[in-house]
This record gives structure tokens, C-alpha cells and sequence, in this order.
């Protein structure tokens, strides 16, 4: 496809734990140019529709995965020279945070998708760009905001949010210090009256998430 006028388009990080990782939602692609490569899903913006329904309907188009699952925010907008070898394309990315989900299911150009590690070399077209800074945002988010909680299931234990921030910032956390932090965080989570069965020891009290939209005092990256 030749492009004679500047064109939109829609890319999206969608970002979920995984396997016990960080993991983010790519599509191989079907068709040139980049076929074969492993990139973002996305795509160019109709006529008749606005952005967000476009990511929208890329995101099922592309992998059959419904964005109501978790959270889906606009992230920015990138617009260099060169950036589409078709022409000028500026694109507009999203950032998805999700739970573990089924494997996608790909479609529309797509000849394969798959939730890869973060560190996926050589993405087509500028998506290394665009992946660095999904991963980075929802790194702060998860200092100031609850949007840990959009990658865990309704129902959640302290140790499954823990791992959650421990995978997002690529570190360690104390147990006893985290659980000391995001319980005494106002309205962060609330606890359900249930409790989950583990292995060994006790059962684990299951929480859900609270009415907060800001964390205070928030939680900082070591």
C-alpha cells in the first residue's frame, strides 16, 4: 500500500503477567512491510470512527481480545519522518494493562499473535520506541495509582499484587513491608471476607479493589 497524504494510525501495548513475567501482547505480520516481524498490534484509523474505536477494533481485529477486561488508556503520539516506509503516518499508542488472559487468537494482517517478553528485539516499524515508553508508564502509574490491580483477577491476594508490582518494576519487595504499605494505603484494596487455599500455611485473605483513583501515601520504586 502506497501512501500519497499523511495517514493515522493506532498502536497498542498491551501489557499482562504472564508465565510469571511481564509480557506484551505482539502480532507477527502477514504483510508488508515488516512481514515476518514481530510487531504491535495496530492499524490505520477510519474515516467514519474516532481513535478509540479504532484501538478498539484493532485489538479484536487483531487477536480477539476485549480491552473491557482491563484497562486502556491513550499513551502518546509519534510522528517522525521515515517511521512507515508507505509513507507519512503518524500514530497514536495505547497502553493496555490486562490479567492473565487466553492465548489470542490472530487475525486481520496478522499471521500469528502472542504475549512475548518486553525485551523482544528487533520490533518492526518504531514499536522498541513505543514499548519503552508503554513499560515506563505503567511503571509510574503503579507508584501514584491502584492500576496494579487492573493486571490481577477480581479477587486477589497481597502476594499476587506483590508480584505484579515485582514484575512491572523488575525488582524484589519485603513481604511484610509491602503488605504493611498497600494495606494502609486509603481505600487501595478491600478485603472480600474470602480467603484463598494455598499449599502450606494459612489461607491467603483475598481482596478486590478499593474506590481509590490515587494512592496515598503512594507506593515508591525502590
Amino acid at each position: 500500500m502506497t501512501l500519497n497524504m499523511a495517514a493515522v494510525t493506532v498502536d497498542l501495548v498491551l501489557l499482562t503477567i504472564r508465565q510469571a513475567d511481564l509480557r506484551v501482547l505482539l502480532i507477527r505480520r502477514g504483510i508488508p512491510p515488516f512481514e515476518g516481524r514481530w510487531a504491535l498490534p495496530g492499524g490505520f484509523v477510519h474515516d467514519d470512527e474516532d481513535l478509540d474505536e479504532a484501538a478498539i477494533r484493532e485489538l479484536r481485529e487483531e487477536t480477539g481480545i476485549d480491552p473491557s477486561a482491563g484497562h486502556l488508556e491513550q499513551l502518546a503520539t509519534y510522528g517522525t519522518p521515515g517511521r512507515d516506509p508507505r509513507g507519512r503516518v503518524v500514530t497514536v499508542a495505547y497502553l493496555a494493562l490486562l490479567p492473565d488472559l487466553p492465548a489470542p487468537v490472530a487475525g486481520s494482517d496478522a499471521a500469528h499473535a502472542e504475549w512475548r517478553p518486553i525485551d523482544e528485539p528487533d520490533l518492526a516499524f518504531d514499536h522498541h520506541r513505543i514499548l519503552a515508553d508503554g513499560v515506563e508508564r505503567a511503571r509510574a502509574k503503579l507508584e501514584y495509582t491502584p492500576l496494579a490491580t487492573a493486571f490481577c483477577p477480581p479477587e486477589f491476594t497481597v502476594a499476587d499484587l506483590r508480584l505484579v508490582y515485582e514484575k512491572v518494576w523488575h525488582t524484589t519487595l519485603d513481604p511484610r513491608n509491602f503488605h504493611r504499605k498497600v494495606t494502609s494505603a486509603d481505600d487501595f484494596i478491600e478485603p472480600t471476607g474470602h480467603s484463598a487455599t494455598r499449599e502450606r500455611g494459612r489461607p491467603a485473605q483475598l481482596f478486590r479493589r478499593g474506590p481509590a483513583t490515587l494512592l496515598h501515601p503512594p507506593l515508591l520504586r525502590p
